[in-house]
């Protein structure tokens, strides 16, 4: 059965930091996502990682507003993907939600292009 867990959500100050983690189980997968969904709005591609192997790296897209401040990577010993949140703003307030693909290929910011899913966690930044 697969699961994937996140953890590393909280309260904190804008300008602060947070590490999200999310640990998966039950396979290993190629593509991760992690996205977000605030109160009254859709769910929200943030960040992507894929093992690129033609280029022998991993491929990393993000969304606009969050690129250079949130970096995304994976410990493949561990089964574990990142998302290093900085100088954080109250707009990114929301539930954090880490997901997996089947598969190989590039990033993709659709949700319904995700096979996995993990139950969330919250980012609160406030003053």
């Amino acid at each position: 059965q697969v699961q994937l867990v996140e953890s590393g959500g909280g309260l904190v100050q804008p300008g602060d930091s947070l590490r999200l983690s999310c640990a998966a189980s039950g396979r290993t997968f190629n593509r991760y996502g992690w996205f977000r969904q605030a109160p009254g709005k859709e769910r929200e591609f943030v960040a992507a990682i894929s093992w690129s192997g033609g280029n022998k790296n991993y491929l990393k897209n993000y969304l606009d507003s969050v690129r250079g401040r949130f970096t995304i990577s994976r410990d493949n010993a561990k089964n574990t993907v990142y998302l290093q949140m900085n100088s954080l703003k109250p707009e990114d307030t929301a539930v954090y939600y880490c997901a997996a693909r089947l598969g190989i290929g590039g990033n993709t910011p659709r949700p319904d292009d995700y096979n996995f899913w993990g139950q969330g966690t919250q980012v609160t930044v406030s003053s």
